[in-house]
C-alpha cells in the first residue's frame, strides 16, 4: 500500500515536471516570437521614414514604400568623408570587391558592404555631385539623410545603423573607417562564432581617460559625468572598427532619437549599451598594428580581422600605403570565396 502510494507520488511529480518542462519551452517560443515581432515592427518604423533630419529613408515625396528585406551575413559600412576619394579607391584597389565581384559576394556570402556618406550643407552643390558620379561608376555607396561634419560622427553612426537596418535584415551590422585593413574572410569567420548569441558588441575594447581640458583633442565637454577629474571612460570598442547584433541595430534604431551623444563616437555607442544586457567581446584580431605586426601573424597562418597603426588612428598614410599592407597582411583574394560561414 505504501509503496502503490509513493509510486503515484513519483508519476504525479513527474507529471508536474513533464507540465512545467512544457510551459518553459511554451515561455520561449513565445518570448522569441515576440522579440522576432517587435524587430519587424522596428524595422517597419525605421523603413517608413518621414521627412526628419535623420530619418533613414526618406524619398522627394517624403514617404518610402516598405520593402521586405533582404536576409544577410553582415552589413559593413566603410564611414568616408567628401574629402576621401583616394583613400575610397585604395580600398577598391585592395579588401573590397568591386563590381561584378561585390554583387556576387551579396549572393553567394550574404555580406552587404557600401562607403558611408550623408549629404553637404548644400544638398545637390558641386560636392553632392561629385558623390552621385562616384557611386554611378561604382554603385558602392550607402547614402544617409545626414549633414556631414567632423563634429557629427556619433549622429552619423546612428543613422547608419538604423538606415542598415530597415534596408537589410542581417546577423550583424559592422562600422569601420576609410583607412583600416580588413580581411573579410578572418572578419566572417569571426562572426560565425557568434551567431547564436542575440546581443553582442564585438571589438577592441578600451578604457581612455576622460579629457576635461579645454583645446585638446577628444575633449569631453561633460566630462563631470564620469567623475572626478582624471577618471576614465567605461569599457567600449575603439572606434576604427567594431561589430554589432542585430538586437542591438535595431534598438539603436528604435530609440535613436533619446539617445544621447558625446564628444567621442566609440564613447557615445559604448554608453548606449552599458545599462543593456549586452556581452561585450574584446577581440585584439581586429586591432592589429600594420606591418610587422599583421605580416608575423598572416605569416604564421593566423592573418588579422584589421589592422591599423594606433598613432594616426588608422593606416599611416593610407592612400600610399594600403597595398602595401594588403600585400604584407592580406589573407590573400580569394580567401572569402573560399571560407565557409
Amino acid at each position: 500500500m505504501v509503496n502503490c502510494e509513493k509510486k503515484e507520488a513519483f508519476v504525479q511529480a513527474g507529471d508536474i515536471l513533464s507540465q512545467v518542462s512544457q510551459t518553459h519551452d511554451v515561455i520561449m517560443t513565445l518570448d522569441k516570437t515576440i522579440s522576432s515581432l517587435e524587430m519587424q515592427l522596428a524595422a517597419a518604423r525605421a523603413a517608413k521614414g518621414d521627412t526628419e533630419e535623420g530619418s533613414p529613408v526618406v524619398t522627394k515625396s517624403g514617404t518610402a514604400p516598405l520593402k521586405e528585406r533582404q536576409k544577410v551575413f553582415f552589413v559593413m559600412g566603410i564611414m568616408t568623408a567628401f574629402s576621401s576619394r583616394k583613400r575610397r579607391d585604395s580600398i577598391r584597389q585592395t579588401w573590397m570587391p568591386k563590381g561584378g565581384q561585390l554583387k556576387r559576394l551579396e549572393k553567394e556570402k550574404g555580406i552587404i558592404m557600401r562607403f558611408v556618406i550623408g549629404h553637404s550643407a548644400t544638398p545637390g552643390g558641386v560636392l553632392d555631385r561629385a558623390i552621385d558620379a562616384e557611386d554611378e561608376q561604382h554603385k558602392d555607396f550607402l547614402r544617409l539623410n545626414h549633414i556631414e561634419g567632423y563634429h557629427e560622427l556619433s549622429s552619423k553612426t546612428q543613422i547608419y545603423f538604423s538606415t542598415a537596418v530597415a534596408r537589410w535584415d542581417a546577423d550583424f551590422y559592422i562600422k569601420v573607417d576609410d583607412d583600416v585593413h580588413v580581411n573579410l574572410g578572418m572578419v566572417g569567420s569571426t562572426l560565425a562564432r557568434h551567431r547564436s548569441k542575440p546581443r553582442v558588441y564585438i571589438g577592441c575594447m578600451k578604457s581612455g581617460p576622460v579629457l576635461a581640458q579645454k583645446g585638446v583633442k577628444y575633449h569631453e565637454p561633460e566630462y563631470w559625468k564620469f567623475g572626478e577629474e582624471g577618471n576614465k571612460y567605461f569599457r567600449h570598442a575603439t572606434g576604427q572598427i567594431y561589430v554589432i547584433s542585430k538586437d542591438l541595430a535595431t534598438y539603436i534604431s528604435v530609440n535613436r532619437h533619446i539617445l544621447h551623444r558625446y564628444a567621442n563616437e566609440d564613447v557615445s555607442l559604448g554608453s548606449w549599451f552599458i545599462g543593456l544586457d549586452v556581452e561585450h567581446i574584446d577581440d585584439r584580431s581586429l586591432c592589429c598594428g600594420s606591418s610587422p605586426d599583421c605580416e608575423w601573424k598572416a605569416q604564421a597562418g593566423n592573418p588579422c580581422a584589421a589592422s591599423f597603426d594606433w598613432s594616426c588612428s588608422g593606416i599611416c598614410k593610407s592612400v600610399e600605403r594600403m597595398e602595401e599592407v594588403h600585400q604584407r597582411c592580406g589573407e590573400g583574394d580569394e580567401a572569402i570565396w573560399h571560407t565557409s560561414f
